[in-house]
C-alpha cells in the first residue's frame, strides 16, 4: 500500500470561482479498478478522473464516482487536463483521451480554456409528463406546459434532458429513491433540468442535475450533459446550423459554474458537439491505496 497524489480541481469555474470538484490522479497506469474506486470514495468528490498511457491516444482516463465507475465525465475530463497543462505536463494543443465511451478530443488553449469533444447524440428514449413529474415533485400540467420533450439523450452518458417552464427550476424537490430505481430501471446516469433564459442574457439556459443513482443527489456542473443539452435545443428550439450556447449551473447550490457548449451541423444531423469551460486547482491529498 502506497499513498496516491490526487490534485483537487473546481471545473467549469465563473471568474475563477465555483465550479464543480474533481479529484485527478496522474501516471494512475499501476492502480487497480478497487484501488480506483476506494481512491473516489475517500475523495469523496462527484468524480475521480485517472489518467494512464495509451498506445493509441495521448492518454487513457477512466472515471470513478464513489460508489462506481461511469464510462465518462465531462467535468472531470477538463479537471485533468488542467492539471496536465498547469504542471507542465502538456501545452496547448489538441491531444486524444481514450475513455469507456470512446476516443475523444480535448483542446487546450493558450489561456488555459480546454473544449472536449464529444460523441454524436443519441436519441434514446423519451417520457411521458405523468412520469417525470413523480420524480422531481411538479405537476404534469406544469411540464407539458413548455410543450417540449422529455428524452433521454447521450453524448457519452444517457441523462433525461427535463425542460422546465421559468420560474421552476428552483422548486424542484427530487426524491432521490424514486429517480435511483427509475435511472436503473431505464439505464441512465439521471436527470438533466432546464429553464430557457431570456433573449439577451449571458446565459441561454439554467441547469440542475441530479444522478443519486450513482451517489450524487446533485451536480454543480456537468460536462457529458451540458454536450446533451446542447443537441437538445438544436433539434428542439433553436434549429440551425451552427449554434453556441452558455450554461449556468449550480446557483441552488451556492456555486455558480459557466460552461460553454457548441454545436455544429449539416444536411443529415449533427455533425460536431463541444464543450469547454475552465478550472482551478484548489488543492492536493494523499490518500493510501
Amino acid at each position: 500500500m502506497h499513498q496516491i497524489n490526487v490534485y483537487l480541481v473546481n471545473a467549469f469555474t465563473e471568474q475563477g470561482k465555483g465550479g464543480n470538484p474533481a479529484g485527478v490522479v496522474l501516471q494512475a497506469d499501476g492502480l487497480k479498478d478497487e484501488q480506483k474506486l476506494a481512491i473516489a470514495r475517500e475523495v469523496g468528490f462527484s468524480e475521480t478522473a485517472f489518467v494512464s498511457s495509451a498506445s493509441d491516444a495521448d492518454f487513457a482516463v477512466s472515471f470513478f464516482t464513489p460508489t462506481a465507475e461511469v464510462d465518462f465525465c465531462g467535468h472531470a475530463t477538463m479537471a485533468a487536463f488542467h492539471v496536465m497543462f498547469e504542471q507542465g505536463v502538456l501545452t496547448q494543443g489538441r491531444y486524444q483521451q481514450n475513455t469507456k465511451a470512446g476516443r475523444l478530443g480535448v483542446t487546450i488553449e493558450a489561456d488555459g480554456h480546454i473544449v472536449m469533444s464529444q460523441n454524436l447524440p443519441l436519441y434514446l428514449k423519451r417520457f411521458d409528463y405523468a412520469e417525470i413529474s413523480a420524480l422531481i415533485g411538479l405537476d404534469k400540467s406544469i411540464l407539458a406546459s413548455t410543450q417540449l420533450p422529455l428524452e433521454v439523450i447521450s453524448t457519452g452518458l444517457a441523462d433525461i434532458i427535463v425542460p422546465v417552464p421559468e420560474g421552476y427550476l428552483d422548486k424542484l424537490k427530487v426524491n432521490d429513491m424514486a429517480l435511483s430505481n427509475f435511472s436503473r430501471q431505464h439505464n441512465v446516469i439521471g436527470l438533466h433540468a432546464f429553464e430557457l433564459c431570456d433573449e439577451g442574457e449571458v446565459f441561454t439556459a439554467r441547469c440542475r442535475n441530479f444522478a443519486p443513482l450513482f451517489g450524487i443527489p446533485e451536480e454543480s456542473a456537468t460536462g457529458s450533459a451540458s454536450g446533451a443539452l446542447a443537441c437538445y435545443l438544436t433539434q428542439y428550439v433553436y434549429p440551425c446550423q451552427s449554434n453556441h450556447f452558455t450554461f449556468e449551473q449550480g446557483s441552488a447550490m451556492g456555486r455558480t459554474s459557466r460552461i460553454t457548449a457548441s454545436v455544429e451541423s449539416d444536411e443529415q444531423g449533427i455533425s460536431k458537439v463541444f464543450v469547454g469551460g475552465y478550472a482551478q486547482i484548489i488543492g492536493q491529498t494523499r490518500p493510501v491505496a
